[in-house]
């Protein structure tokens, strides 16, 4: 083989190796159904409908909505199983994950139950989702009630990690950005939006690791607007059904509901966490489900779906962000933000100076190096601490170790993250949704969420919000005399101050490489 004959073969061979990767993974034509959300007249037909009709009538305020903070896993879980099983005519779940486990398996036995009474069930996820669970989505989709769709999907290159990966890098200008919405949305009547995806860590379920959550149950006019919400990204271009890359043989619905039905009886008794909850969630009575309510003025907001399908950064004022800058420039009193990923951009960071210079208390919770999930993170945001502890902001960092306190939703494992998205504004309002305070959700991610005005509620976050500030859970970051950052806790109800962060050397390791390769931007 002469010299130019083996260049050639070396310069063909990676480009051989992609053919190979991508071969035989083109979609498959299909067509999309076209469906909408419930009209009112057909939503209030429904038992949920008619029970939320009621109280909002008898409220005499036509703009209130009905609000409740589901902070408790346990119930967050709860009451999504007890709302499928009482639809009747719909169910709608938009998520960017979803994991199998014990929760999902319970899910998904009732949603392929509600399917047959004739509910119309609509999944949709974020492509991410479908990584290594297209078969089990298949199943569920080949119901003649269920329809699954992809939002963002990667067209070709799906058959591996390896072919999904090069794929992704190659497109990587529309695959970074990723649907991160969650709603769940029942008859359209009820609705619940907040931080949780599906899966175990979720809901308090998990032995390893759970995540403190927060969701926001709403119905009333709040609700009808997040299902147009729905329906927008449902429709949306980049919406695309599950069977034009994967597809079951029909049928294959009942093999998976007797498998996962069969799983899930050796489950209701040995599984303490299913036992406890049908101890707890016995009632499965609208009031029972949905009570207490706070009623009060609120507001659905969520990005345009074409704000993935975008070149470059979009317009602020055409984004979910641009709705919460007008309400922080507009505080006096005091601004509370709890986001598990935490970076405020140069920008933001200044008018978070700003506010606390102008005498507005503004006070950040998110995770410490050792309890995030994500170290690079962690990277980012860490350059940011000393310039807005110095102006007067606040920080605390969940601790890794607090699953004790059941209070804050984790119980029961044996580490436990901070995963709320959350802001309290002044006395008054607050907005609790899908958004973190970063450059992804600012720019790159697609989110939902709902600003209510309510003391009543902002309260109820205040105090989850001290709760999860108080030294046995959190540290406390402050400066010292130098300018060093130090983090104040409690260790065995006695004061501590720890001059190096907690974290372990590979998460410091995380966390160095994404301020060295500045990944600020894309994280």
């Amino acid at each position: 083989m002469t010299d130019r004959t083996s260049r050639g073969v070396r310069l063909l061979l990676p480009l051989l190796i992609v053919c190979l990767l991508i071969a035989g993974c083109a979609p498959t034509p299909v067509a999309r159904s076209h469906s909408w959300s419930l009209p009112l007249h057909e939503a209030e037909a429904t038992t949920l409908g008619g029970w939320v009709a009621d109280r909002h009538a008898a409220q005499q305020v036509p703009e209130r909505s009905g609000f409740r903070l589901l902070v408790d896993g346990d119930e967050a879980f709860a009451l999504r199983a007890a709302l499928l099983a009482r639809s009747e005519r719909t169910l709608d779940v938009q998520t960017y994950i979803a994991d199998d486990g014990l929760t999902s398996r319970v899910l998904l036995v009732r949603m392929l139950d509600a399917a047959e009474r004739g509910v119309r069930v609509r999944l949709l996820l974020d492509d991410l989702a479908s990584i290594n669970n297209e078969a089990l989505l298949a199943a569920i989709d080949s119901h003649p009630q269920v329809e699954v769709r992809l939002f963002n999907p990667l067209l070709r290159g799906r058959g591996t990690l390896l072919s999904r990966g090069v794929m992704m890098g190659a497109d990587l200008r529309r695959q970074h950005r990723r649907m991160h919405n969650k709603l769940w949305l029942s008859d359209g009547a009820v609705a619940i939006t907040g931080g949780r995806n599906l899966g175990d860590e979720y809901f308090n379920a998990d032995e390893q690791r759970n995540f403190a959550d927060l969701d926001l149950l709403a119905v009333g006019p709040v609700a009808r607007d997040l299902s147009r919400s729905f329906d927008e990204y449902w429709r949306h271009h980049l919406a695309l059904p599950l069977a034009r890359f994967r597809q079951a043989e029909p049928g294959a619905w009942r093999e998976l509901r007797d498998d996962l039905a069969t799983w899930l009886v050796a489950q209701r008794h040995d599984s303490p966490y299913l036992v406890a909850l049908r101890e707890r969630f016995a009632d499965m009575s609208p009031e029972a489900l949905l009570l207490p309510l706070t009623w009060a003025p609120g507001e659905a907001l969520w990005d345009p779906p074409a704000k993935l399908a975008g070149r470059g950064r979009p317009a602020l004022d055409e984004t979910l962000s641009g709705d919460l800058v007008e309400v922080i420039e507009a505080l006096d009193q005091r601004l509370l933000i709890i986001s598990a990923y935490f970076i405020p951009t140069p920008q933001g960071a200044a008018q978070l100076q700003r506010l606390a210079r102008d005498g507005v208390e503004v006070a950040v919770i998110t995770n410490s190096l050792e309890a995030t999930d994500v170290p690079p993170v962690h990277g980012a945001y860490s350059g940011y601490r000393p310039g807005l502890l110095a102006s007067g902001v606040r920080l605390y960092e969940l601790r890794a170790d607090n699953q004790e306190d059941a209070s804050l939703g984790v119980p029961g494992a044996s580490s436990s993250s901070l995963h709320i998205k959350a802001l309290g504004f002044d006395d008054d309002r607050l907005f609790v949704g899908s958004y973190n305070v970063d450059p992804r959700s600012i720019w790159w991610n697609s989110e939902v969420g709902v600003l209510v005005n309510s003391e009543a509620l902002n309260r109820e976050l205040w105090a989850l919000a001290e709760l999860g500030m108080s030294p046995a859970l959190s540290y406390r970051v402050r400066l010292d005399r130098e300018g060093d950052l130090e983090w104040h806790t409690d260790n065995a109800d006695r004061a501590e101050v720890l001059r190096r962060e907690p974290g372990g050397w590979l998460r410091h390791l995380g966390a160095w490489g994404s301020r060295v390769l500045r990944l600020e931007d894309w994280l």
